[in-house]
């Protein structure tokens, strides 16, 4: 009997949660789940509440089917994940933030979403909590000559706000901490009453460089909910989107790792590029960054032939200068002297975390949602998930490398065979609960959403920053301050994604 199937028999189902279970389960059962995960039987997908309730999304890692945990908290206590499986230290400290239910047990009490600045505590909780915040107290490194370096949260540039705490003896990062929250805007809460066409809005803005992916999720989970399907042209047009904004985001991160290493002539023609690809999107689908343009039902633009034609001149524009840049990049002997060897994220680390991405799959983590969980139309196209296993600064640019070549294959395929039909559905108005995982150009992004009568009553979603984030502290340690900026870009974690 599998993991997820000793579970489901010790819970009760949920019967209207689509396309995966949801069983609620009583405090034994939820700590045998937090078993399996430490066991490393599971990986942890998600963490979520309500005012008194918590839910925990878990996933086979042989499978890769996925299983919902629903823990009821009368008392607004449940056991702490957090206290055996690392990954889900910080989901715990933003639900105590944003609900008030406290993980017993748990190894971290600290705010993670809170800073003070929202006039009361647990806003979303049962009992909204007055009083003041706690001060924030990084954690403490011990040695001799050790010293602190404070960085942010503002810097030198248009980029989102985080302090980074970095403790170093010399030149050397002892520990590095992240503090974030800065950007919280409430979206979870403001989705609550919505319109699932309206609530789709908001998750489009949950990241502004993934809003495709965010917003492909929480169609697919409304859809889902609802047990509908959206068309076939749909799908493919949504996957053309994904494998759109998955090129733009790798070209322009390979060119500033590149511009991070001091070698601007990578990132000016990787940004060449990448701008190409931005003004095609913008022609063929209304907008660059593509917002906006998938919904609930279907998609909410239907390109006409001239404009699959110019997503042709893209592809062929890329394909015939990109070859040089790769060969520029490995034949300059002062990069590879940045990028290999600087920032290795073991295998065992990436499998703890469940790493998604160009992140996991540089450091051996085979997972790809596309493929895992079988996506129309990925599961009728020809394509190759890269792996490396070094698990450093240069893998993580030679994933996206291949993953460049991997996407123009695919967005060839797809307007070779886009299916003609109707691009869109009326969605009925209707109740029940729906879950999606794609994959985004960081890794897996999740969405959860409970319709009540055709409107939002819970949503969440969920960025594959969240496991990446402590990953980039932990591979960061042992390098040198200054290998930070280019350590940090081949992360490039999401700020906007962890601070829903």
């Amino acid at each position: 009997m599998t993991p997820l199937s000793q579970l489901i028999a010790e819970g009760r189902l949920v019967g209207d949660h689509r396309p995966w279970p949801r069983i609620l389960v009583d405090a034994d059962a939820w700590r045998a789940a937090i078993g399996a995960l430490s066991d490393a039987r599971l990986s942890l997908v998600s963490l979520w509440g309500e005012r008194d309730c918590a839910h925990m999304a878990v996933s086979d890692v042989e499978s890769a089917d996925l299983l919902v945990l629903s823990l009821e908290c009368p008392e607004g206590r449940f056991p702490s994940v957090g206290a055996r499986h690392a990954p889900a230290i910080r989901l715990e400290r933003a639900l105590f933030d944003l609900y008030g239910l406290e993980p017993d047990g748990a190894l971290d009490r600290r705010v993670w979403l809170d800073h003070g600045r929202w006039g009361a505590r647990q806003p979303l909780g049962a009992n909204d909590a007055s009083g003041a915040s706690e001060v924030y107290r990084f954690l403490p490194a011990k040695g001799e000559s050790l010293h602190q370096i404070p960085v942010g949260p503002v810097h030198a540039g248009i980029i989102e706000p985080g302090h980074f705490r970095f403790t170093a003896n010399g030149e050397t990062v002892v520990r590095l901490e992240a503090r974030l929250g800065y950007l919280h805007r409430g979206l979870e809460a403001r989705m609550v009453g919505q319109s699932p066409d309206r609530a789709a809005r908001f998750a489009a803005r949950a990241c502004g460089d993934s809003t495709v992916g965010y917003s492909v999720a929480f169609a697919r989970a409304v859809e889902a909910a609802l047990g509908v399907s959206a068309p076939a042209r749909a799908d493919w047009l949504r996957a053309l989107m994904a494998e759109l904004e998955r090129l733009a985001n790798h070209l322009g991160d390979i060119g500033a790792i590149c511009n991070d290493a001091s070698f601007s002539l990578m990132h000016t023609h990787c940004g060449v590029l990448r701008e190409q690809v931005l003004r095609a999107c913008g022609y063929a689908f209304g907008h660059r960054l593509m917002m906006d343009a998938v919904t609930p039902g279907g998609v909410a633009v239907d390109p006409g032939p001239s404009d699959l034609q110019m997503l042709r001149d893209l592809v062929a524009a890329v394909r015939a200068r990109f070859p040089a840049l790769v060969a520029l990049y490995d034949d300059t002997a002062s990069l590879q002297d940045r990028t290999v060897g600087a920032g290795v994220l073991t295998q065992s680390l990436a499998r703890q975390f469940a790493a998604g991405g160009y992140v996991g799959r540089a450091s051996g983590r085979a997972f790809d949602a596309r493929r895992a969980l079988s996506c129309p139309p990925y599961d009728s196209l020809t394509f190759e998930t890269p792996i490396r296993d070094s698990g450093d600064v240069n893998a993580r640019v030679w994933i996206r490398i291949d993953e460049v070549i991997q996407s123009l294959a695919l967005i060839e395929q797809m307007l070779d065979r886009l299916p003609a039909g109707p691009a869109w559905v009326d969605l009925p108005p209707g109740s029940g609960e729906g879950m999606a995982m794609v994959e985004g150009f960081r890794g897996d992004i999740l969405a959860w959403v409970r319709l009540e009568g055709g409107w939002v009553a819970r949503s969440h979603l969920r960025d594959p920053s969240w496991f990446q984030w402590p990953l980039l502290e932990a591979c960061i340690e042992g390098n040198i301050v200054a290998d930070f900026p280019i350590c940090n870009k081949s992360f490039n974690c999401a700020y906007a994604g962890v601070d829903l």
